[in-house]
């Protein structure tokens, strides 16, 4: 038969020769020029060092060091290289371990990992543990030391922010993010730790070593010409203000409740804290795990970053964009005024108002600076419905359409994980709630800061970064520049000015006007700084728990918002304080004295007596220690509910699975009868 009769034929021979030819030129290169391979193959002679580069370091806004590194010695183990005339018992009493732990340890190691592959056996061994391996190195074979650097935290401060790190669990393992790491190796896993963990990873070197008579790694195979170089993690370098966070944190002591303050001309975050905090080096060495177990039990829930993850009804502090969207749509004009007698009843039910003195609603400013509850309920309904709007609807829509472009009710994008979204409510939410039938009175609520609608303090710190700059604000974010360089790719994002929908300056000086009424001669008179314009707004949000199904009226959250200077913004400011009462009477002093630090760099002697107040107060209620035990018991419950449940139905599954094996069974393998 020849080619041209037959021409696939000689194709797919053509093909499989030129295959294996390939494989075997290459299988004849790897085994004759590939020193790399020949090392594997004679890995007794060979030490195979990996060196792990320290992390990059994370430094505050005027260059002092927030996390640092380290070194320490891991003890890594390949148990195929271990003798069986192994002296267990000297290496444990170098190790200041007993046989029994010892087999255990190895127990597990030949379980997760297989036996040729280098595995951890002992971390973060101490010095003396360290000292007493590396005298005797040469009796343990099997046994090496592995350098690491282990994060040191300068202060014990901002534990939520810079994260911690840990080993990368089985389960990372599969996920694409963790494709370059191996059993064994460390990596964020929370905060700026795990959101820049790439950054601050750095890169692993491989150090190839020949070995002496006693099988001691010595001298570099080949003069290191194989070895591939570690390259250190990259420096962060952030906006946050280490003395600004230090103090902020000890203002927050023996309170729930959190803080945040940005730049508003750039978007950088000076100090965030959720209080109760916590030491971060508890989360680093051995005693990661029990420490981790230790504060997640605790009631007041130091691991959850209030600042970003909370959501609170706003209370008062939502006035000015009440106000500044009804002003921005024609709804209401700045003199407009509203006859308030002590409370609001033009929904058939009586929403009561701190004040009842003649002329306090006004004008918009007026009723800004004594926070009129039946003001901003009344202008909210006024907005809503516009006359032009075709239904009250569509008014909420639109009011609806502003707040996300003031980043409520969605994540800021801040460059720490698990942000929280807070809630704005919608059209499609209430006809849900109401089966469609609902107007502006059913929702007024919503106008005084209740109601559905939900911010984190975050979103209200960046709220009011829009205020201070009349229409826009950057990304809140805590990084400046990475590797020294403010222009890294990863940083872009944060550099971009976002424009709130089209609102003129001057509506915005409107709203800048009557929140410095609320300093000057309001509710916020507490917030007052010598020779520095303040604008800012008191809150007192309605607190209400659940327990046991029943619905609970617990203290009232004592909420504060503000921004300073007025003519060139460079702090805005949002403070919340569960179960405390008053904005103006906890809320705000701390605010003024933490603006007054950044400002100021120091606090006046007149202002000392209420900074002492503030240090010495404890605001922790009781009931949260209640709360929580219940609340856990019902989580507790409904997993082990959840449990039951899959256990049923794994377990129905198989029966049904045995069932229509069996009837496979008798249908395809029973006798033939014969004819």
């Amino acid at each position: 038969m020849s080619l041209a009769t037959n021409p696939r034929r000689y194709v797919i021979s053509f093909i499989f020769i030129a295959v294996a030819s390939i494989m075997l030129l290459r299988l004849f290169f790897l085994q004759n020029f590939e020193p790399k391979y020949k090392i594997l193959a004679n890995d007794i002679a060979i030490y195979k060092k990996v060196v792990y580069p320290p992390r990059g370091v994370i430094i505050d806004r005027k260059g002092k060091t927030l996390l640092s590194n380290t070194p320490i010695y891991d003890l890594m183990i390949t148990p195929r290289n271990v003798p069986k005339t192994l002296d267990t018992a000297e290496l444990c009493a170098a190790l200041d371990i007993d046989i029994p732990t010892y087999e255990a340890i190895l127990g597990r190691v030949l379980v997760r990992n297989l036996d040729v592959r280098q595995s951890p056996f002992m971390d973060l061994l101490n010095e003396e543990q360290t000292a007493r391996f590396q005298e005797n190195a040469y009796k343990f074979p099997g046994f090496e030391l592995v350098e690491r650097n282990i994060r040191v935290y300068e202060k014990p401060i901002a534990g939520l922010v810079l994260g911690y790190i840990g080993e990368v669990s089985p389960e990372m393992l599969k996920k694409p993010r963790y494709q370059s790491y191996r059993q064994g190796d460390y990596t964020g896993l929370s905060g700026l730790e795990l959101q820049y963990e790439e950054v601050l990873r750095g890169q692993r070197g491989v150090h190839y070593l020949e070995r002496d008579k006693f099988n001691r790694p010595r001298d570099p195979y080949r003069n290191g010409e194989l070895d591939s170089m570690e390259v250190s993690g990259r420096q962060l370098d952030l906006y946050l203000d280490m003395e600004l966070q230090e103090y902020a944190e000890k203002l927050m002591a023996n309170k729930i409740g959190s803080v945040v303050a940005i730049d508003p001309r750039t978007g950088g975050i000076l100090t965030m804290v959720s209080s109760p905090t916590f030491d971060p080096n508890l989360l680093r060495g051995k005693e990661r795990a029990r420490n981790y177990s230790t504060l997640y039990r605790e009631p007041t829930r130091p691991l959850f970053n209030r600042a970003t993850q909370a959501m609170y009804p706003p209370g008062s502090t939502i006035k000015p964009f009440t106000g500044l969207v009804a002003l921005n749509e024609g709804a209401i004009t700045p003199n407009y005024g509203y006859p308030c007698g002590g409370s609001y009843g033009g929904c058939s039910r009586r929403i009561a108002c701190e004040h009842h003195d003649a002329g306090h609603a006004a004008n918009f400013r007026a009723a800004l600076a004594h926070s009129c509850n039946s003001y901003f309920c009344h202008t909210f309904r006024l907005m809503v419905d516009y006359r032009k709007y075709a239904s009250v609807k569509d008014g909420l829509q639109a009011w609806h359409d502003y707040y996300l472009s003031f980043a409520y009710g969605r994540q800021t994008g801040v460059d720490i994980p698990f942000e929280g979204k807070g809630l704005v409510p919608d059209t499609a939410l209430y006809n849900k709630m109401y089966r469609g039938s609902w107007n502006s009175c059913t929702i007024v609520f919503v106008g005084m800061g209740q109601g559905e609608l939900l911010l984190t303090p975050l979103q209200m710190a960046n709220g009011m970064c829009i205020i201070a700059n009349k229409g826009y604000y950057y990304t809140p974010h805590f990084v400046r520049a990475i590797g020294k360089n403010e222009k890294d790719t990863l940083l872009r994002k944060y550099q971009q000015k976002h424009v709130v929908l089209n609102i003129p300056d001057s509506t915005f000086t409107i709203v800048q006007q009557a929140m410095q009424d609320v300093v000057d001669h309001g509710t916020a008179a507490a917030a007052r700084i010598d020779s520095v314009t303040v604008c800012a707004k008191t809150g007192t949000a309605e607190n209400k728990a659940i327990v046991n199904g029943e619905v609970i009226k617990m203290q009232n959250h004592s909420m504060f918002v503000a921004f300073a200077p007025r003519e060139n913004p460079r702090i805005a400011i949002a403070v919340a304080i569960e179960n405390a009462g008053f904005g103006a009477t906890w809320a705000a002093p701390i605010a003024a004295l933490l603006m007054e630090k950044y400002l100021k760099d120091s606090i006046s002697a007149k202002r000392k007596p209420v900074e002492e107040k503030m240090l010495k107060a404890n605001l922790i209620n009781k009931y949260v220690y209640t709360i929580d035990s219940v609340n856990r018991l019902r989580d507790l419950r409904i997993y082990n509910a959840k449990v039951e449940r899959k256990r049923i139905a794994d377990s129905t599954g198989r029966a049904q699975d045995s069932i229509l094996y069996n009837r496979w069974i008798r249908h395809h393998l029973r006798p033939r009868s014969s004819k």
